[in-house]
């Protein structure tokens, strides 16, 4: 092994699960930013965490709510889920721009995005600066799905998409 750089690092580490992290702003309107950088943190009570830069207006957003919903997006999605990594919610309506049709969550005020594979309704319960970003951890308060859609979308460092099915078969022409 040699050393290398950070930004080496994370790519050749790649794929990672690339999520749609769902916020709403003071005023309710959706957002939906583009997210790797979330895990799991308990199962007793079920609980996931996820890092937001302190510039992204998603951060605002989940600072004015305190809440999320944490969506993969399906194969079929894997462009309009770009689209939200790559414009701000400040200036662009997302939903729209992406096409994405959503439906009222169970327990939080965002919504969950339509034909994604799993969608996780979750309530901040704790958050830590780290750096640039914060860490907020919360809880799980309702989980969706569409088995049917076997295929979810992974990022290799924020320069692609590419799916994998539950048998590791990969689809790279996104």
């Amino acid at each position: 092994m040699k050393e290398i750089s950070l930004d080496t690092a994370i790519e050749i580490g790649s794929p990672y699960p690339y999520t749609l992290v769902v916020t709403s702003d003071k005023k309710g309107k959706p957002n939906a930013m583009g997210l790797s950088w979330w895990t799991f943190t308990s199962l007793q009570p079920p609980m996931i965490a996820i890092s937001v830069g302190h510039a992204r207006y998603t951060h605002e957003c989940i600072e004015a709510g305190k809440e999320f919903v944490l969506c993969f997006p399906s194969k079929e999605q894997a462009q309009a889920a770009w689209l939200c990594g790559i414009k701000s919610g400040r200036k662009t309506d997302k939903f729209t721009e992406a096409g994405f049709t959503t439906a009222p969550s169970k327990v939080v005020k965002p919504p969950i995005i339509e034909r994604a594979t799993v969608a996780y309704e979750c309530k901040v319960v704790g958050q830590m600066e780290c750096g640039d970003h914060t860490l907020y951890n919360a809880e799980i308060a309702a989980v969706h799905g569409n088995p049917e859609l076997i295929k979810h979308v992974y990022t290799v460092h924020y320069r692609k998409l590419l799916s994998i099915d539950r048998e590791g078969n990969v689809d790279s022409d996104l």
